[in-house]
């Protein structure tokens, strides 16, 4: 006999924590920051910091998103079974949820420089903006890169105390990858979009989606293409790039074939995969 959901079940499903691929996306812009930042050794401590960190803004980010749409996502097949859209939970636990993982996503940034501190709290409006650009904006997903872009930052300038060209590079590879991975997972969404009347990157280009979906991971691999050449990284890294470049290839291939609405479900944790590989190739290029 089927159990009704506990309100713990719930809060847990609200926060995402359910969806790791959804949590780690996150983490991936901010580790490749740390490592880069501090040449392959940064402090554990630090690099235990933007875990935590990027977990709990990643909670709260989701938790605003869900406050924004508890009146949208009913009418979304892939959301209308959200806590806040199913009515398991009410709004106001949500608001403390989210109250909570703010809490805890500030008490790691204490820990931080005055200059990344800053930036943490430069980052709050993007992140609760977000969904509202939904309503307004034709590229939402771009505000939620440009969120994305400040994980980079946060962490290269919490080892160096500010930011040098190379962060930008990586910046701009951390906001082109979002768009990319992000239209994916749009176009999964794109009939109900229509017709409630939300605004998406998977709509705003139609059919050329996937040909945009190329571009943006093809500028990806060329701005860290140049990053890997001002910090003189090594062989491991242009190797993990090389097979960036040839699973977003193959993710491209899959949009344009007849088959492409199977990729709109995977291509998130298809892209945690290749954002952990990169990782890879950034810290063996120091280590050996």
């Amino acid at each position: 006999m089927l159990q009704t959901p506990t309100t713990l079940d719930a809060v847990f499903r609200l926060l995402r924590w359910d969806k790791p691929a959804g949590r780690f996306i996150l983490m991936i812009p901010a580790l490749w920051g740390v490592f880069l930042a501090a040449r392959g050794n940064p402090s554990p401590f630090l690099v235990g910091i933007m875990v935590l960190g990027s977990f709990a803004t990643s909670a709260a980010g989701c938790v605003v998103n869900d406050l924004w749409d508890k009146d949208i996502d009913p009418l979304v097949e892939r959301t209308r079974k959200r806590p806040l859209a199913s009515r398991e939970l009410t709004v106001k636990v949500a608001i403390v949820t989210g109250l909570m993982a703010m809490a805890c996503a500030a008490g790691f940034a204490f820990f931080l420089n005055p200059f990344t501190f800053a930036l943490c709290i430069a980052a709050v409006p993007v992140i609760a903006l977000y969904p509202g650009a939904k309503r307004v904006f034709p590229i939402p997903q771009l505000v939620l890169s440009i969120a994305w872009g400040f994980a980079a930052l946060i962490s290269w300038s919490a080892v160096t105390g500010g930011l040098e060209p190379a962060a930008w590079l990586l910046w701009g590879a951390t906001v082109f990858w979002t768009l990319g991975f992000d239209t994916i997972y749009a176009l999964s969404d794109r009939e109900d979009d229509l017709k409630i009347g939300i605004n998406s990157s998977a709509i705003f280009f139609g059919k050329a989606a996937p040909q945009a979906i190329g571009i943006f991971f093809l500028l990806t691999v060329i701005l860290l293409g140049f990053l890997g050449w001002q910090l003189s990284l090594s062989w491991p890294f242009y190797l993990a790039l090389i097979a960036a470049f040839g699973l977003w290839a193959k993710e491209y291939r899959q949009l344009i074939g007849p088959n492409s609405s199977a990729l709109f479900p995977k291509g998130l944790s298809e892209n945690v995969q290749i954002g952990f590989l990169l990782l890879a190739g950034m810290i063996f290029s120091y280590w050996l």
